[in-house]
């Protein structure tokens, strides 16, 4: 199945918690990181006493079911130390299941698609960078018209690829 799974960091060295979040995600059984977007330095939402982010998006091909990515990834996230103790707060990484092909899941601890990711510039910029023309599964748009229609203002690129 494909996925999209959004990255982020703003604790320590981010772009080395990114790659090493990567690492760990190319070793989940049945996971294959197709290809990655540039490396965005971006203002935090939420809380905006903390550093900026870096964010990307990756595509996946995996067989794993959503609820045992999402547990894959919550456990990556443990493993790179992330502690979660203040909703959009400061964080090593974080990493978010945006989109499972055209499934859609909503359950109390489990919704896909991401359910802000439309309404973030840090998720669709990313995002539309690798494929422009991908369909939400709900508004049944595609992700260029959906970061148009968002407006965002232009994102920095930090000058690096997560993937080549």
């Amino acid at each position: 199945m494909k996925a999209f799974i959004g990255l982020g960091s703003n604790l320590g060295d981010r772009e080395a918690n990114i790659r090493q979040a990567l690492q760990f995600l190319e070793q989940l059984p049945e996971t294959t990181i197709v290809r990655g977007s540039s490396l965005y330095d971006t203002e935090p939402v939420g809380v905006s006493d903390q550093p900026n982010f870096l964010n990307g998006v990756v595509q996946i091909e995996t067989h794993l079911a959503p609820r045992q990515l999402l547990w894959n990834l919550m456990l990556i996230e443990r493993r790179l130390g992330r502690v979660r103790t203040q909703p959009w707060g400061p964080r090593v990484i974080d990493l978010d299941l945006l989109l499972y092909g055209d499934e859609v899941v909503d359950e109390d601890d489990l919704q896909v698609p991401h359910p802000l990711m439309t309404q973030r510039s840090f998720v669709m910029v990313p995002l539309v960078e690798i494929e422009p023309l991908l369909v939400h599964p709900v508004t049944n748009q595609t992700m260029l018209s959906i970061l148009q229609r968002l407006g965002a203002d232009p994102l920095v690129k930090h000058g690096s690829r997560l993937w080549n």
